[in-house]
């Protein structure tokens, strides 16, 4: 079995260690320009078009949970990959639980208002504020597939009012679901903080805007752990600069990584963090990815599987 990878920044050794021991079969190697030998899987990240063009491969593994990079060069370029060749994402392998770090983290920083806090220690002052009900802080998530789930269980875990938001209505214990475009303002009217979750497609590009953020409750709050392109940045600079939002805490940008220049970096209601949601982590990643090779081979079909006309 050979195995081609390409990743532009991980470490090609670690990865190529942890395969070697999970797939003792397999003859791992990195793709260099010119390469067309045989290979039966391919593990990439943001690919060159030449790696992949024209080979008859068993899968192709994307190393992260989203697949928009890769999406976006088949369409400029459409025989980069077969349309007979699959193509699969990494479901969970330990991202899930540290989307749920950052969002818990991050919910409870401003129930507490914490935010509030710190803002008034910068000016010296002692004044305790107005709590805030939980059972009217409610959590809305876009996006309901395997992060989202798993996000939602751990807000409800804090007792806080959880609501989801999809293309097909979930059945998630204690979450409120709601589907569709018909749905979506009764969704967003009552969500108090806003966390978005959803694949980046070409439907869902721009979706956080003007038009959207007007529908949310006055004074609510933005999580995004996406993909920045979700967002138009001027739309969502204004809401909180006439009050609509409170604070907007942002994951991804686009383009990454964030100009120096962005308006972004000095507002006093933005926090950063640059695209650490969650990471892949190679251990996680290759024992799932040891795992649907051995179902491929067996003619099962593993998880993850990307649907390229839907975008995930």
């Amino acid at each position: 079995m050979d195995i081609l990878f390409w990743h532009p920044s991980f470490d090609v050794r670690e990865w190529s260690e942890l395969l070697a021991r999970a797939l003792p079969q397999a003859r791992v190697r990195v793709w260099q320009p010119g390469d067309e030998g045989h290979a039966d899987y391919a593990l990439v990240w943001q690919p060159p078009v030449e790696m992949l063009q024209g080979r008859k491969l068993k899968g192709v593994f994307v190393l992260g949970a989203g697949v928009d990079a890769i999406l976006e060069r088949l369409r400029a370029h459409p025989g980069m990959l077969r349309e007979d060749v699959p193509l699969f994402r990494l479901e969970d392998t330990g991202m899930a639980q540290q989307m749920q770090e950052y969002a818990v983290s991050q919910v409870l920083r401003w129930f507490r208002r914490f935010d509030d806090y710190q803002a008034l220690q910068a000016q010296a002052q002692w004044q305790p504020l107005e709590e805030y009900p939980r059972e009217t802080f409610t959590v809305g998530i876009l996006g309901a597939g395997v992060l989202g789930a798993k996000v939602a269980a751990s807000l409800r875990a804090w007792d806080f009012p959880v609501r989801c938001w999809s293309r097909s209505l979930k059945n998630y214990p204690g979450v409120e679901s709601f589907a569709g475009n018909e749905q979506l303002p009764a969704f967003l009217s009552g969500c108090r903080v806003l966390i978005n979750l959803l694949p980046s497609t070409p439907d869902t590009v721009g979706i956080i805007n003007t038009a959207l953020l007007s529908q949310l409750p006055q004074g609510a709050y933005v999580l995004n752990v996406a993909r920045g392109a979700h967002v138009v940045v001027a739309d969502l600079l204004a809401a909180l600069d006439c009050g609509k939002l409170s604070r907007a805490t942002l994951d991804v940008f686009s383009p990454e990584p964030l100009a120096p220049d962005s308006p972004l970096w000095a507002h006093p209601r933005v926090a950063i963090t640059p695209h650490v949601g969650a990471v892949t982590r190679p251990p996680q990643a290759v024992e799932w990815i040891a795992t649907a090779i051995g179902q491929l081979e067996q003619g099962a079909q593993p998880g993850g599987l990307v649907d390229r006309q839907r975008g995930y």
